[in-house]
């Protein structure tokens, strides 16, 4: 949205800009087929569903066409020495530079894409310590700010290519430069894991969605499902009942994963839950009109009339830095981690939702500032520090 004021505000005679609230404009809204935001639409064409890098947003502004990926950086070719790289701009990341410069040593935080992870995507959040209730991109924006008057952040930089070289450095090579350094820190986080039915990425941002906290409160007064058993699912049930919506669960099993609590919840209010059951496909035309489930127990199929699917099954790890090196994951793709969070091979560590086990930003934040702490011990243990600064 910043990009698009900038844009109108240095070209007035040729960018005008409308910023549309969805609840508010409903109409516009099913015009769109909008039921997710952000949504970015060029001569009342979608060109965008979500958060993107300043450079494609200005690409697609010239082009009027979707981008799928940045520009090259203006600096091709270009190196940059380090003590400690930092791969993911989440809180995790960014609480890592913030110890790591801290403790003496020259760090870099590059990001494939917009800095803050899920967190800058949250609409609302009411669990960070001193932060009764704050926004989700204002907590990141005051995390960022902080972390850059310490350390360099690079953000749109898709990796290629990462390395440990012969003389014990790292190189990590991304679409505009190459940096070298002595330690590392995975901080990638995790991203939704999706069910791959018919119409699931077809209907994405039209009435498919993995966030209700983000895109719930355009169904109010509608009916929807959401698929999943576990607690992120149940609660986000509970919260697209409190909005108004007229939600069921579908669980492939016979009881749910969620704490007791939140069943205990999911009785209270009286929201129907549809035992073993599987999503089979999305179906509509121009949005979500109805959902084919099967209930694998009685072995029958169904088209179930909603208006919305929401999906809360998991997440899959960003690991693929972790494969590169070689680093050891767990069955489920997660960097194991020791206490300090060291991985398997020397002078690499994890942070974050990338190591799996409890998803908050406060669990991130922590794991971030032992990182730091363990690759400064370690690097002032076993090798000599580096005397160049990143420009």
């Amino acid at each position: 949205m910043l990009q698009a004021f900038g844009a109108a505000i240095e070209r007035p005679d040729l960018i005008e800009v409308e910023v549309i609230d969805i609840v508010e404009n409903q109409d516009l809204a099913e015009r769109y087929g909008a039921f997710s935001v952000p949504q970015t639409v060029f001569d009342d064409q979608l060109t965008t569903l979500g958060l993107e890098p300043e450079e494609a947003f200005v690409e697609e502004l010239v082009s009027l066409t979707e981008v799928r990926e940045a520009a090259p950086g203006p600096e091709p070719g270009a190196t940059l020495e380090c003590d400690l790289a930092i791969l993911g701009g989440g809180p995790a990341g960014l609480t890592t530079a913030i110890y790591a410069a801290r403790s003496g040593l020259t760090t870099v935080v590059v990001d494939k894409g917009n800095l803050g992870g899920q967190v800058a995507v949250t609409p609302v959040v009411e669990n960070y310590p001193g932060f009764s209730r704050v926004a989700g991109k204002a907590l990141v924006d005051m995390m960022v700010n902080q972390a850059m008057s310490y350390v360099h952040i690079f953000q749109n930089e898709p990796l290629q290519h990462i390395a440990r070289l012969p003389d014990g450095r790292f190189e990590v090579a991304t679409s505009r430069r190459k940096y070298y350094a002595r330690g590392l820190v995975l901080a990638t986080g995790a991203s939704y894991r999706r069910l791959s039915v018919p119409g699931e990425q077809r209907f994405y941002g039209h009435g498919v969605s993995y966030c209700a906290t983000c895109d719930g409160y355009i169904f109010r007064g509608k009916k929807v499902i959401m698929v999943g058993g576990g607690n992120s699912a149940v609660t986000e049930a509970l919260y697209l009942d409190s909005l108004g919506a007229k939600v069921t669960l579908v669980h492939r099993r016979g009881r749910l994963r969620a704490e007791k609590r939140l069943q205990e919840g999911l009785e209270a209010r009286k929201i129907p839950v549809l035992w073993n059951c599987e999503l089979r496909a999305v179906l509509g035309e121009e949005r979500v009109e109805a959902a084919q489930i099967e209930d694998t127990k009685e072995k029958r199929t169904w088209r179930e009339s909603v208006d919305g699917v929401f999906i809360s099954i998991g997440y899959v790890p960003a690991n693929e830095p972790a494969k590169m090196l070689g680093a050891r994951l767990d069955q489920d793709g997660y960097i194991v981690v020791d206490d300090e969070q060291r991985t398997s091979l020397p002078l690499v560590y994890a942070a974050g939702d990338v190591t799996g086990g409890i998803k908050q930003i406060t669990t991130a934040v922590g794991q971030g500032a032992v990182a730091a702490l363990s690759a400064f011990h370690d690097l002032e243990r076993f090798m000599r520090p580096a005397t160049s600064t990143p420009s």
